[in-house]
């Protein structure tokens, strides 16, 4: 549902594409990099402060009706009715797309200010987006299917059926895999998965923030 800011890197920090299918553990490559001591923004948390502003929360309960109760989003609902029918969620992206993009672009600005070299972009839709081109560099967090819907039940409650809806109106793995400058596999252990996270910052030539090291 989210998209961060669509102009190119700015010219004090490059830009890290972070994205992965449904489940497969975008979120927790994204804790290991800020605990490395690189700078995250992530796109679904910008999301859910945008729809919790009146303005937003205004037009969505005006566009789908229900949704708001009492100035508070009910989150389930919307999801229920958003992600059922793609022309329902391109509605919704109108809506709260453009206010994220302002918020993403903003709190770069400040990062690229502060000194960061490099900057992290957490995205789940960042193909689907068409943001790849706004990157410097693509990091693809992967896991086999059954494993994916697995941890997705388990943690949202949604049904198998319900979760492979979602994964389909996603760009495939396979083509993720194909276009990632960097692949992580996220089918091992955590310490499988913190060295893989190192290879890669090893690989696109990241250098940690002074006072930080890698595992």
């Amino acid at each position: 549902m989210t998209s961060p800011p669509a102009s190119a890197s700015t010219s004090f920090a490059k830009r890290l594409g972070l994205t992965g299918s449904i489940g497969a553990g975008k979120s927790t490559v994204a804790a290991l990099l800020r605990a490395r001591g690189l700078t995250v923004l992530d796109a679904d948390e910008q999301a859910r402060l945008v729809t919790d502003e009146p303005g937003t929360l205004q037009q969505i309960g005006a566009a789908f009706p229900g949704t708001v109760r009492g100035e508070v989003l009910d989150r389930a609902a919307l999801g229920a009715v958003a992600f059922a029918d793609t022309a329902r969620l391109a509605e919704l992206n109108a809506i709260v797309h453009p206010r994220v993009r302002a918020r993403m672009a903003a709190l770069e600005a400040q990062a690229a200010a502060g000194g960061a070299d490099w900057i992290v972009q957490d995205v789940p839709l960042l193909y689907e987006g068409g943001l790849e081109a706004t990157m410097d560099a693509v990091l693809v967090v992967d896991a086999p299917l059954e494993m994916r819907v697995a941890r997705v039940m388990a943690r949202s409650g949604l049904s198998r059926e319900e979760v492979l809806a979602r994964d389909a109106r996603q760009t495939p793995a396979d083509e993720k895999r194909r276009r990632a400058t960097v692949v992580i596999k996220n089918a091992g252990s955590p310490a499988a998965l913190e060295l893989q996270v190192d290879g890669a910052l090893r690989t696109l030539g990241i250098t940690l923030p002074s006072g930080t090291t890698r595992s």
